[in-house]
């Protein structure tokens, strides 16, 4: 036997020794729920159950088809789906269609119809065809939902009135004046309470608004609503909750074909639609919370559309109403804290119970409150907000055909009609062209305005044969696409233009649209915007700027790897992008260039100094502001024009640091007339009565707050600040000292922040998520607390602080992160929150 086999004895001895470095085989883990989920299902509860008997009454459904259909969505969309913290249930988007189809085929076929959309969606999900729904526009998805909303407002009204809805919007608009006659002031009380307990119970100011608003309003609308109604006796029409054993459950589809399949492709698209806009919805509010409690995946859109489809299933099987994501509850549930799929799944547990066991509460509620509630939700549906958002894009024709379309001809027909407008409206755009030829000061400018296709092509080559042979053209295009024969033709006029000695520039505000070659005087490929970026274009130098430098060849070709844009360690690369952080020394001293420059040509006043003709700053300022006033100038004119005649009225006063590297109108969106900017370096706010001499920020800060009447001031320091480092190397600068620069004199007004950060140390929080790099942007972080301090020490700040008329605001922004953080309170001396994008549509 080999020594290296082992015996059979040993190994039936050996076989069931545990490994050492395996775990020890312990007891089956137990299911346990976090307390966060928990309080999270208990909020999502309290907001479901009026809302799902409100949605049930509002379709004419028995009301137990809302809670079957909230507990369903909860318990099997909640476990199956892929989205963990999106809560499912009956949705108001429904409301229309679900009452369309019990008015046309009854409840029981109805269920059927659900049964069938979830069966639909279940296979929708198995093709993996998830992604292809939020290619519908937007304009669509939120026109469809106002006219939902309208008609939700509308029907709903009557039974706030006490009385009874019609069937469809224009007979319920033409029995309005008849119910207002007849109105029952019973309903409408108890209508009105519910409105007014809704709209102004999250307004409730100072920390019992804060306690208070825990408890959600529809809970209390509904519940103040019915305890007034109980102890005032009024009669009205209340919640009745027939016995489950008379529960009308699924039956057999009966009606046309033709109907039953448009009304399952209806109930389907509704529901796929909003479910998959709601996920990704979610997504984007889990990752806008600042400090997430545990870890919560990406939703995975194909799996969600298969729990929606078998909570539609269950439910229709189980006499419920269809199951769609409802982005009231789910918002509820990430802003509650919910960590899994566990609160979504509790809620619905909880909704069962309640359904058994609360019954009798239940029964006291009045129908005209549920009434105001629905009414109230359906009027949130017409955005505001959407219909800023379409007008913006241009896309306001396709909301209005589609909401139009939905309220007065149903679902399935308004979608239809805003599909086959928004596809008129792309090839309306894809076809309209406009081509402007002018003449200014001999320089002939050809304006495209539109997609450039073989449509406009004729009209293009008429408009260019205008172009007198050897003049000077600029042609702009202005769009974000190009066909081929558009630019065969462009090109081929550019080259026979150009044989005959003219010039051609063409240009654009989209990548991709400059196709010039690059000239002697101009060759510059980038983007219009790029000048910004400190790009350097590979353009022809100076005879001394061939010199062999560290990154060329003997012949002055660039080393291959380096290249301007592209390369990692040539001059113009990424390291030639620092700012005066690596230019300041230990000293505080400023150097004559910083790294990167070493292969710039010498200019008459030595090194440094002015370069050639092609690469003087001269030259850059004047393409620079060439490309503004060709790109730019024309759309900000008529806002420039307004600004001078009505004078500035800015609404902050930002004051940061000198950096070159700090765009503040881009890191805040911001434009003409917004932000009162003051720079300096090291972003320093002097204190009273130590400027030494130099009172410009002092004097900026009482002109905006005094005059301008500012309503906020924002300190904003930012990573790699040289005034930084130059502070943490200059041990010996104190303030009583004769300082030998100017700099160093400067640099005295950041001492407090030094010694305040060294007496001190550890007290500090740093960014939210990470500890700070290094102590350059720990000094950086605690310099702008230190500067908001002094901002208080001022007159006019101090004043405006105490009539509550201006706010102080701490800002750091990490230039190689692009990331911008504000500083909050209540963590020692402040922490830094990063921002992030938010959204959830309504």
């Amino acid at each position: 036997m080999s020594a290296c086999v082992p015996a059979r004895a040993d190994s039936a001895r050996t076989k069931h020794v545990h490994q050492p470095h395996s775990p020890p085989p312990g007891r089956p883990r137990r299911f346990r729920v976090a307390g966060a989920d928990v309080s999270a299902a208990i909020a999502v509860f309290l907001i479901a159950l009026p809302l799902s008997l409100g949605i049930a009454l509002a379709t004419g459904a028995p009301l137990q088809a809302g809670l079957v259909a909230a507990a369903v969505g909860g318990i099997v969309a909640g476990r199956i789906g892929g989205c963990p913290l999106q809560v499912s249930g009956p949705a108001a988007g429904l409301t229309v269609v679900t009452a369309d189809l019990i008015q046309r085929y009854g409840w029981r076929t109805t269920c059927a119809i659900t049964v069938l959309a979830g069966i639909a969606q279940l296979g929708l999900g198995c093709l993996r065809v998830a992604r292809t729904a939020l290619a519908v526009s937007p304009a669509i998805v939120h026109g469809m939902l106002a006219g939902i909303g309208v008609t939700i407002a509308v029907a709903q009204l009557h039974i706030v009135l006490g009385g009874t809805p019609q069937s469809s919007v224009p007979d319920n608009l033409r029995a309005l004046p008849a119910q207002l006659a007849h109105l029952q002031p019973a309903d409408l009380a108890a209508s009105v309470l519910t409105l007014t307990l809704l709209t102004l119970w999250p307004r409730v100011p100072g920390r019992t608004g804060e306690l208070l608003g825990k408890v959600p309003a529809a809970l209390v609308a509904v519940a103040g609503a019915t305890a007034v109604a109980a102890l005032a006796g009024l009669r009205l029409p209340k919640v009745d909750l027939p016995s489950w054993s008379s529960h009308a459950l699924a039956t057999l589809p009966d009606g046309p074909v033709l109907g039953l399949v448009a009304a399952v492709l209806t109930t389907t698209l509704v529901c796929s639609v909003q479910s998959l806009l709601g996920a990704v919805a979610v997504d984007k509010l889990v990752a806008a919370r600042p400090s997430p409690a545990g870890p919560v995946g990406r939703s995975d859109l194909d799996r969600e559309l298969l729990g929606q489809g078998a909570a539609n299933v269950a439910s229709g099987a189980l006499g419920g109403l269809p199951v769609a994501g409802v982005a009231v509850r789910s918002s509820a549930n990430v802003q509650a804290g919910a960590v899994s799929r566990n609160s979504t799944m509790l809620h619905g547990v909880l909704v069962v119970i309640a359904a058994l066991l609360m019954v009798p509460a239940l029964e006291f509620i009045p129908l005209a409150s549920l009434a105001a509630l629905v009414m109230a939700v359906g009027l949130k549906m017409v955005s505001l907000n959407h219909i800023r958002t379409v007008t913006r894009h241009r896309e306001v024709l396709v909301y209005a055909v589609t909401t139009g379309g939905v309220v007065f001809l149903g679902v399935l027909e308004g979608v239809a009609l805003g599909v086959a407008v928004a596809v008129g409206v792309a090839l309306h755009r894809l076809t309209r062209t406009r081509i402007t030829h002018v003449e200014t000061e001999g320089v002939h400018h050809v304006h495209v305005r539109g997609q450039l296709t073989f449509l406009a092509v004729p009209r293009l080559s008429r408009v260019l044969h205008h172009v007198p042979h050897g003049a000077p053209a600029v042609v702009e295009l202005d769009g974000s696409f190009m066909d081929h024969a558009a630019y065969e033709a462009l090109q081929d006029w550019q080259k026979t233009h150009t044989a005959h000695g003219g010039s051609v520039d063409i240009t654009g505000r989209r990548p991709g649209l400059r196709i010039s070659e690059p000239t002697e005087t101009d060759g510059c490929r980038c983007r219009p915007w790029t000048p910004w970026r400190n790009h350097q274009c590979d353009r022809p130098r100076p005879a001394a700027a061939s010199a062999p430098g560290p990154d060329r060849k003997p012949d002055g070709a660039r080393v291959p790897g380096t290249d301007g844009r592209h390369g990692t360690d040539g001059a113009d690369g990424p390291k030639a992008l620092v700012g005066h952080s690596e230019a300041v020394g230990a000293g505080g001293a400023v150097g004559p260039r910083g790294p990167g420059r070493a292969d710039r040509a010498p200019g008459p006043g030595g090194a440094g100094g002015p370069r050639g003709p092609a690469g003087s700053s001269a030259h850059e300022l004047a393409h620079g502001i060439r490309a503004f006033q060709r790109n730019t100038a024309p759309l900000v004119r008529d806002e420039l024009a307004r600004l001078a005649r009505e004078g500035q009225q800015p609404s902050q006063l930002f004051l940061t640091c000198a950096d070159s590297r700090l765009v503040t109108s881009m890191i805040t969106s911001s434009g003409p007339g917004d932000l009162f900017v003051v720079r300096n370096v090291g972003n320093f706010v002097p204190l009273p009565g130590e400027e030494s001499g130099d009172d410009s920020v002092a004097a900026a800060i009482e002109y905006a707050v005094d005059v301008l009447k500012v309503r906020s001031i924002t300190v904003c320091g930012h990573s790699g600040c040289g005034a930084m480092q130059a502070l943490l190397g200059a041990g010996s600068l104190r303030a009583d000292d004769g300082a030998r620069t100017p700099l160093e004199r400067w640099l005295r007004h950041g001492l407090p922040s030094l010694r305040h950060l060294a007496e001190d140390e550890g007290a500090w929080t740093g960014l939210a998520g990470r500890p700070p790099a290094d102590a350059a942007e720990q000094l950086c972080l605690a310099n702008v607390v230190q500067q908001l301090e002094h901002l208080r020490a001022h007159d006019s700040v101090a004043r405006a602080l105490h009539e509550g008329v201006l706010e102080l605001h701490g800002m750091y922004f990490d230039v190689g992160e692009a990331q911008a953080y504000l500083l909050t309170e209540g963590h020692g001396d402040g922490r830094f929150e990063p921002v992030r994008e938010t959204g959830l549509p309504a």
